[in-house]
Order: C-alpha cells, then structure tokens, then sequence
C-alpha cells in the first residue's frame, strides 16, 4: 500500500540511529536509543516506535538533554544500585545499571535499580523484559509531565505514570503487561490528533476541564486515568516511589523543569527485580508449574496474556519487516539535515 512503507529491522536501527547522531546525540546513547525505537516498531506500538524520533530531535534541538552525557553508577547498598544518568537519555544508564541490577538481585533475591536524572520517553516493557530474559521477575514504574487529572479533578498532577512487569517462563516470551496510568499513553492522542481522527470518550478533558473527543484539545486539557480512582491512585503511588522516594523529580517539578520547550520528560524511574530460584526455594519446579497452571486457566478459555498481540507482532515484523504509516516515515526522514 502507498500509505504503508515497510522496513526491515535493520532498516530501522540504521534510520533511527542516523536520525540521532545527525542531530548531535553521542554513537553510545543513539545505538541504546534506537533500539529500544527498533522495538517498538517491531511489536506494531505505533506510539513507542520511530514517532519517538520526533519527540527525541525535538528535545536535542531545544538543548534540554545532555546529548554526550556520562552515567554514574553508583553500588549503595547489596541490594540497591543507583545510576545517575547526568540528564542524558534513560536507555543508555539502564543498559549500565542493569547489569549491575541482575546480579545483585541473583545473590539477594531482590534488587532494585534507581535510575536519576534522566530523560525517559520510551515504554517501559524492554527494561523488564530484558531482566526477565535473565531469569528474573521484575517491576518498573517512572512518572512523566502532569498531564494527567487526578479522579475527580479537571487539573493536571499526575504523569502517564507506566507500570510495566515480567515474569520469566522457561521454553517461551515471558508474561508482560505494560500499561499507563492514565486512559491511554500520550502519543495515541498525538498520533490521533496526526491523523486528523477524534479520540474515544473518556480520554481527556478540554481546557475548560470539559469532556472532548477533539485531539487537539485534548493536548491543550488534561487527561484522565484509566478506571477512575483506581488508576489515580496507582498513579499516586507511581509518583511517590519513582519520585520522592528516589530522590527525584515529580510530574509536576518535570513539567517545570521543561519550562514550555515540549522535550521529553526529565525525572527517575525505579525498577525491581526479583530471583524466584531464592524466593521459591527447593520445590521452585512445582511452583513454576502453578504458574504455568495460571496461564493455562487464562488463555483456554479463549482470552489472551497481556502483550500477546505485541508478540504476534513481533514475529510478522522479524519475518517481513515492519510497517511504517508513509506521512511519518516522510516526517522522520525530514529530520536529516541537507
């Protein structure tokens, strides 16, 4: 189709890669970057995949983020390593810290991992499946921009606020939800409002703090959590442990901080990672087994896992390429100078 241009993998890391570096990003954080970029495209996360590029040029041209920034890695306590991303991109301070994450997590049992700092545009589901590929369970969460009104309100206090987990399985892709607090994640309202299409109901409100289907307005209003209080109060939670608790920003100090330029939110994330081989002990066999028992209770009934579509996805796309919507493949390439 005209209005699809499809990719391989490869394509993509080189496109995303050459898209950073031209527009001043150290080789180190562009390779980390894109291919968390790669990946997104490649599970068909239309709103975690090259339209980042946008988002990421844009934040590089108004000199927001330290585009050569070196991380610190700093070992606090047997279970507890910080890294301090010096205002530079996450990818590359993860790829850093979670290799010190994972052992310390093997040895104890559970690890976490405290990224400070750093600019976080990216879903949170390559972090804990990369820990998940190395036996472990594991839980991320970071805030965002307060974009997002709390239950009841019509302000924005809250970021998207993401949740992501995995949890290892022996023989295949592991179980992952990764999910925003808020009703949807930012860029399904951008790409929307992109395609000139409305929003569903329950997305957003205007600026006036009135419902809105309109994209546009939507980006100008606040949006909303999912189920109401339940996803405000995650979303609090959120804010406090990936915030306060870590010593670092809130949604609101990011949106701050950002002082109108629009760049990718500047703030912290925290992930945990947990060792079932020490939680569950000798008899971890039959407990994987109840496990497995859960998974199959979910899935013959005829429901799906969370992130099953993704997975599916991702086969197409190592098979075939990945498909691309031809006004933002268009959009991306004008972000090479010359």
């Amino acid at each position: 189709m005209d209005d699809v241009v499809r990719l391989t993998l490869s394509e993509l890391f080189d496109l995303s890669f050459r898209v950073l570096t031209v527009n001043g990003m150290a080789h180190d954080h562009a390779r980390a970057i894109a291919k968390v970029i790669v990946a997104g495209q490649r599970d068909e996360c239309q709103s975690h995949g090259i339209y980042r590029l946008i988002v990421c040029v844009n934040t590089l041209r108004k000199g927001k983020v330290v585009r050569d920034a070196k991380p610190v890695i700093t070992d606090v306590s047997p279970a507890l390593v910080r890294v301090d991303a010096r205002f530079g991109y996450s990818q590359l301070a993860f790829e850093m810290g979670s290799k010190v994450l994972v052992e310390k997590a093997r040895t104890v049992g559970i690890a976490a991992l405290v990224i400070n700092n750093c600019f976080h545009f990216s879903a949170l589901w390559p972090e804990v499946e990369r820990l998940a590929s190395e036996g472990l369970a594991a839980l991320a969460m970071t805030p965002s921009h307060s974009w997002v009104a709390p239950a009841g309100g019509t302000k924005p206090v809250f970021g998207t606020n993401p949740i992501a987990f995995a949890w290892p399985r022996s023989g295949g892709v592991p179980f992952v939800f990764d999910f925003a607090t808020s009703a949807i994640a930012r860029g399904d309202i951008e790409l929307h409002r992109r395609s000139d299409k409305k929003i569903p109901p329950g997305w957003a409100l205007d600026a006036e703090g009135q419902p809105t289907e309109d994209p546009a307005a939507a980006m100008k209003g606040a949006m909303l959590t999912f189920g109401g209080h339940k996803g405000s109060a995650l979303a609090a939670m959120v804010e406090l442990l990936a915030g306060p608790l870590i010593g670092d920003l809130t949604s609101a100090d990011s949106k701050a901080f950002d002082e109108g330029a629009n760049a990718t939110p500047c703030h912290g994330e925290l992930i945990l990672a947990f060792n079932p081989a020490l939680f569950t002990g000798p008899d971890r066999a039959e407990h994987d087994q109840r496990a497995e028992a859960l998974f199959d209770g979910i899935v013959s009934q005829g429901a799906r896992l969370p992130s099953q579509r993704r997975f599916d996805a991702r086969l197409r796309s190592e098979a075939n390429g990945a498909h691309v919507p031809r006004k933002l493949y268009d959009d991306v390439l004008a972000l090479i100078p010359g």
